[in-house]
């Protein structure tokens, strides 16, 4: 296996060629998943919140799937928040949905003025089982 390898989801979304990144950079058993939106499959934003949040969710999803990994592999999380304080109810209800039972990874959440037209991105570490 190469010491870096990209992983990209199946139905890989246009943001990564549009800005020249990895979905995630796979080295041994670590997976850096970079920061996930609710993006259309066009690289548009979702511009309904609610479901903003679950296709940045679901986004992550395909990635883990492609890196043959799983939602119980994520051992640390960070979410970037356009405006968090409006938006934590939101995020907490989608959030407990996908991480309903403990143990949960750690989470840091940081507020940020902008998101290239996005109001939510969830980026990721995974400790994966290795290929």
């Amino acid at each position: 296996m190469p010491r870096n390898e990209p992983v990209f989801p199946k139905d890989r979304h246009a943001l990564y060629e549009q800005h020249g990144y990895s979905a995630a950079i796979r080295s041994g058993d670590l997976l850096f998943i970079s920061g996930q939106v609710g993006s259309r499959p066009d690289g548009s934003p979702e511009p309904d919140f609610a479901k903003q949040v679950q296709l940045a969710f679901d986004n992550l999803q395909a990635v883990l799937d492609a890196a043959g990994c799983s939602l119980s592999d994520i051992v640390d999380v960070t979410t970037f928040h356009t405006d968090p304080e409006a938006q934590f109810g939101t995020v907490m209800e989608v959030k407990n949905r996908v991480f309903p039972h403990a143990p949960y990874p750690n989470w840091t959440a940081v507020g940020v003025t902008w998101l290239s037209g996005f109001d939510f991105e969830i980026k990721v570490i995974a400790r994966c089982p290795e290929e």
